[in-house]
Parts: structure tokens; sequence; C-alpha cells
């Protein structure tokens, strides 16, 4: 029977895994890294369907950062006091976590500080914003250190920014370059002798007697256990995950000479971001603006929001800055009624984790190990 693959490749690439991770992505590749370390004989591969990591690993904004003012006010009337510290803590973690594996160096981790920007004529939610500074200083105290937020509407001029009335500074939050992350994770990966096949996607998974068979267009891999990690997209194998994607849109600029815009800000309750890099302001969000629309898993550009990220880069952040846009891309998160990611085994022996719900450079390092746990447990 004629066959397009030589007894070698089947022998080598397509004969039987013990664990077959879905998605490069940082939390698949922070399960598989996880796996080869706690048990180094087990037999595993990635696969993953782009060139690149596809859906937001290296689409981000490059935040490492646990959450705004508005953010956990938000959070915290969804989930409580206790379970809010809990969730914090993980993204904490997750943040020392990568950290601790890469170097700070090696993912260009800048602590600036991240800053909450209130504009004037939002004097209510202002105000509910700096009355709940010192309570979330004692929440967050045992987690990441004393003082995290405080007022610091002195810093406003010197950013240049028009229109803002109030800044709550927040000293631990910093940046990365998602960009070295995910290549130094790749490649420290593939030094533990882990393997990635890119541009394989998954077209469906069938259940054997014994374990699964994963059918692709490149041919057809064998495996003991699965762990999918590829967050929004994984309702195309199992649509029984409780999940809803969510497309954020980002712009960039060209360098703008002597930028003094230095940190990573939020604005709106998060649902707009911003931060330099490489003397450029980093723009995106607005999925607010329309969620039925952006609760989608295609990548693109819409006007509404795309007019919404310019009129907030003119007319707040660069208001007196000539500036020109450079390009634009959108990233596919995974969101859920729950702000706690998705870690279950959701049939025999398929794992999944998925729904960092635009944590994932913070919790995707935890997120990784934790579902990497599940299998090992049942080995």
């Amino acid at each position: 029977m004629p066959t397009k693959h030589s007894y070698w490749e089947k022998e080598s690439f397509f004969c039987n895994y013990d664990a077959i991770v879905i998605g490069s992505g940082i939390v698949g590749l922070n399960a598989a890294i996880h796996l080869r370390k706690t048990a180094p004989s087990l037999k595993i591969v990635i696969l993953e369907k782009g060139f690149l990591p596809t859906g937001a690993s290296t689409k981000n904004a490059g935040f490492a950062c646990f959450g705004s003012i508005s953010e956990l006010i938000e959070q915290e009337e969804m989930i409580g006091s206790d379970r809010l510290a809990m969730l914090i803590e993980k993204r904490w973690k997750g943040l020392l976590k990568l950290r601790h594996l890469l170097s700070d160096n090696t993912i260009d981790y800048q602590c600036m500080g991240g800053y909450e920007l209130f504009k004037k004529e939002d004097s209510l939610s202002t105000e509910q914003g700096v009355s709940k500074i010192e309570h979330f200083n004692l929440l967050v105290d045992d987690i990441v250190g004393s003082n995290a937020f405080r007022l610091n509407n002195k810093k406003i001029s010197s950013f240049g920014f028009d229109g803002v009335g109030c800044l709550i500074e927040n000293q631990y939050e910093a940046q990365i370059d998602s960009g070295k992350m995910m290549s130094a994770l790749i490649q420290y990966a593939q030094q533990l002798g882990i393997s990635i096949f890119n541009n394989c996607n998954v077209d469906r998974i069938e259940e054997e007697s014994i374990g699964f068979r994963l059918i692709t267009k490149n041919g057809n891999f064998s495996s003991k256990r699965l762990i999918l990690t590829t967050n929004a997209f994984v309702k195309g194998l199992y649509p029984e995950v409780d999940i809803s994607p969510g497309r954020g849109q980002v712009l960039i600029t060209k360098p703008i000479k002597d930028l003094k815009i230095a940190g990573t800000f939020h604005y709106d309750k998060g649902y707009y971001y911003f931060r330099n890099i490489h003397n450029r302001i980093l723009l995106g969000g607005g999925r607010n603006i329309d969620f039925k629309a952006e609760e989608t898993a295609i990548f693109g550009q819409t006007e509404p929001v795309q007019s919404a990220l310019e009129h907030l880069l003119k007319e707040v952040i660069l208001p007196a800055i000539p500036y020109e846009i450079d390009y634009r891309w959108s990233g596919i998160m995974a969101f859920g009624k729950t702000l706690e990611p998705f870690i279950e085994e959701i049939r025999p022996n398929v794992f999944c984790a998925t729904r960092c719900n635009g944590m994932g450079i913070a919790i995707g390092s935890q997120t990784g190990e934790d579902v990497a746990d599940l299998l090992l447990n049942k080995l």
C-alpha cells in the first residue's frame, strides 16, 4: 500500500507518544517542559497549527502584570476578596516562575511600574479607584510586597497626557518582550529534547482502545494521552469546553523622538492598554466597544475599534506629539464566566488548559505546569 512517509519517518516521528501537547503557546510549552523535567522517560511532542504559535502568545502587548485597580474592583465583585487574592497570587507566582525559568535579561523584563489613567470627567470611577488603594494594598501585601498602589498625579504632566485627572501607580507591574520570551521558551523546550512540529493542524481526534489517533494533513499521530493548550481554538476539537474567544486589536507607532512615556498603562477597566517599546507606543484594546463582534477567533481589525484606539492615541496619550502608525495586528484570547483558568481532564486522558482571561503572560507558566501535573498524577 503506497505511503508518503518512509519507514524511518514513521518509526521516529509518527510512532506512539506517551503525551502529545496540542498548541505551542506559553501554556503548551510550559506543560511540555514540566512533563519532561518531572518524567524524563516520557516521549513527548508538541503539534502547532501555525508557523509560529497561533493565538495570543506572540501577539500580546507584553504586560507582566496582575491587574489595575479598576480591574481588581470589578473582579472582586465577581468572585470575592479571598478568591481574588488567590488569583492574584497565581498570577504573581506565574510571573516569578517565568522569570526564573528564562531569566529577566532573556525576556527583557523591565519593572518600570504600571499606571491606570482616569479622565477628568470620570469623577465617579476616579473616586472609587482612589478609595480602594489601601484596600488592595492590604490584599496583595503578603503576595507581592507592601504599598503596591499609590496615587501619583505628578506624573501626568511628565508623561504629556491630556485630559487625564488621576493616575494610580502600581510599582510592581512590568513589561517584557513577548517575542524574546516565546523564542527562549521554544529553545528551552527543544534543548530538553521536546520536538515541535509546526504547520501541523490537528483536524480531528479519534479515540482508540489504548489512546488517541490525531489526524493531520501531514500524517497521523498516536498518543496515550493528550494535553490541549490551544486556548480559544480548543472548541474546534472539543466544542463542549466552556470558553469564548476574545479578539484583541493592537497597533504600534513608528519610533518617536524623545518619547517621555515609560511603563505599562491601563485605561477604562483595562479594556485599553499601552506601553513604550523601542521609542514607540504600542496600544491595544477596545474590545468593550462591541463585545459580540470581538467574540471571534478570526484575526483582523474593525473600523470602530481602530478609530477608538487612534482617538485615544491622538487626544490623550500623544496630544502634542506628531507620530505615524507603523502597523496593526490582532491576537485571540479566551474568556469564560469565571476568572480562574480552565484546567481539567475533560475526557479520560484528555487534559485541557485554557481561559487565561487576558492574563496569559502572568498565568501561563503556572497553568502549563498545573495541567501537566493532572496528567502526571494519572501515570
